[in-house]
C-alpha cells in the first residue's frame, strides 16, 4: 500500500505527432443490441454499447467451451490424440452438428475442429463428457473459469448455447473470453481461422464470414438462435494492433458481418497500440532507509499499453508518483508507486510501479544512522 503520494511528478511528453483526439469521427451506428470494439493488447474498449447487458449467447458459448478444451490440453490432462466414446446424448444433439455417430470414439482434435470450425453441438457436449464426466458438470468448470476470468455477467447452464433458462452472457464478457483465447493458448488459436472442416465425409464451412472479406480476420466465432439474433466475435490483426469486436443480436447472418467489419474498419482507421513503457524499464528512483543500497529503480511489472487516437502520442503525459517512505529489506516486485498517462487531462491508464531489484537491510550501524537521520528531517 503506498501511505501517501511522494512530492514528485515526473511529466514525459512522448513521441511526439500531430493529430489532436478532437479529430476522430463519431463512431459508426450499430444495428444490435450489444456491441464493442476492444483493442485485444490494451484492453481498452473503443467503441461501446449495452456490454454490460445480459443477453443470450447462442453457440458464443462454445468459446467457452474451446477454452476449456484448450486448457485441458496445454495442462496436459487430455491430448489431441485422444478418442473421446460418443455418447447418445451428444450423438442425439440437435441444431449445428459434426455428424459423429453414438458408440464410436473420436478424437479430440476432431472434435475441437467441430466444435469450433462447425458449431457442433454434439461436439460440444461430447468434448463437455470427456473432460468432465457429464454436461452438467463442464458448466460448472465453464461458470469457474468465467468467475476466474472476470466474465461478472455471464453464466452458463451447457457447453453449446442451446436455449436454456439462466444461460447468459454479455459482449464484455464475451470479449473478455476471445483475448484470453488469444492469449493464453495462441497454439489453438490457429483452428479460429480455418475456413472449412471436413469429417465423416461431410464437408462445411466456417460460418464466420469475416474470414472471407477481411484477410486480417482470423477468428472467432459465430452464433444463432431466435432468441439470441445474429451474433459474432471476431479478431482481426493488422500490424501490432489487434481488434476484438463483438456484436450480439443481428438481424441476419450477413448484417452481423456487415456491422462488424463497421466496427473493425473504424478501429484501425483512427486509432492504434501504443507501448509506453515496456515490464522492467526503470521509470523513476526512490530513496531506501536501512538498506544496502541507498537508492532503487521503479519500473511496471508488465508492458505499459494503451490505444490511443491515431498519432496522438504527443498529447500523452506520464505522472509516476511513489511511497517516500521506504524501508528494507525490499523484495523485487513489491508494490512502491503508481504510474498513471493522461490525455487531455483524462486518465487512460493507471498501473503500479514495482521494486526492480531486492534490497537487502543493512548492518546495525547504517541502521542506527539511518534512525537518527530521518528523526530530524521528520522535524523540519
Amino acid at each position: 500500500m503506498i501511505p501517501r503520494k511522494f512530492g514528485l511528478y515526473l511529466l514525459l511528453c512522448l513521441t511526439p505527432l500531430t493529430a489532436i483526439a478532437g479529430m476522430v469521427p463519431k463512431a459508426p451506428d450499430i444495428e444490435a443490441t450489444g456491441y464493442l470494439l476492444m483493442d485485444a493488447n490494451s484492453g481498452q474498449l473503443i467503441v461501446e454499447h449495452n456490454v454490460n447487458e445480459r443477453l443470450p449467447p447462442a453457440s458464443l458459448t462454445k468459446m467457452m467451451t474451446s477454452y476449456i478444451a484448450a486448457s485441458e490440453l496445454h495442462s496436459g490432462h487430455i491430448s489431441l490424440k485422444d478418442k473421446a466414446p460418443i455418447s447418445v446424448a451428444a450423438w442425439k444433439m440437435g441444431g449445428s452438428r459434426m455428424f459423429i455417430r453414438e458408440g464410436t470414439d473420436v478424437a479430440v482434435e476432431d472434435l475441437m475442429r467441430g466444435i469450433i470450425i462447425q458449431s457442433g453441438n454434439d461436439a460440444s457436449v461430447a468434448m463437455a463428457e470427456y473432460i468432465a464426466g457429464s454436461e452438467d458438470a463442464f458448466a460448472d468448470l465453464m461458470n469457474q473459469q468465467a468467475a476466474r476470468l472476470g466474465m461478472n455477467d455471464s453464466h452458463f447452464v451447457n457447453a453449446t448455447g442451446w436455449p436454456a433458462d439462466n444461460h447468459y452472457s454479455s459482449a464484455h464478457d464475451l470479449a473478455i473470453l476471445a483475448r484470453h483465447i488469444i492469449n493464453d493458448f495462441p497454439e489453438h488459436y490457429e483452428i479460429y481461422s480455418e475456413k472449412s472442416f471436413v469429417y465423416n465425409n461431410i464437408t462445411q464451412q466456417n460460418r464466420n464470414l469475416m474470414l472471407w472479406r477481411d484477410d486480417r480476420v482470423d477468428g472467432l466465432k459465430t452464433g444463432h438462435t431466435d432468441a439470441a439474433g445474429f451474433c459474432l466475435v471476431s479478431s482481426a490483426k493488422d500490424g501490432d494492433m489487434r481488434l476484438i469486436s463483438v456484436v450480439m443480436g443481428t438481424n441476419s447472418e450477413q448484417a452481423r458481418a456487415q456491422e462488424t467489419q463497421k466496427l473493425l474498419t473504424y478501429g484501425f482507421r483512427f486509432f492504434e497500440t501504443y507501448k509506453a513503457y515496456s515490464e522492467g524499464d526503470g521509470l523513476t528512483t526512490v530513496r531506501v532507509w536501512m538498506g544496502q543500497e541507498n537508492e532503487l529503480k521503479l519500473g511496471p511489472a508488465e508492458d505499459l499499453v494503451l490505444t490511443i487516437p491515431r498519432g496522438n502520442h504527443d498529447q500523452l503525459k506520464a505522472e509516476m508518483t511513489v511511497n517516500p517512505d521506504v524501508t528494507a529489506p525490499i523484495h523485487k516486485g513489491d508494490i512502491l508507486g503508481t504510474a498513471i498517462i493522461r490525455m487531455d487531462g483524462e486518465v487512460l491508464l493507471e498501473k503500479p510501479l514495482v521494486a526492480l531489484n531486492d534490497v537487502e537491510q543493512a548492518g546495525i550501524f547504517k541502521r542506527m544512522w539511518h534512525h537518527i537521520v530521518r528523526f530530524f528531517a521528520n522535524l523540519f
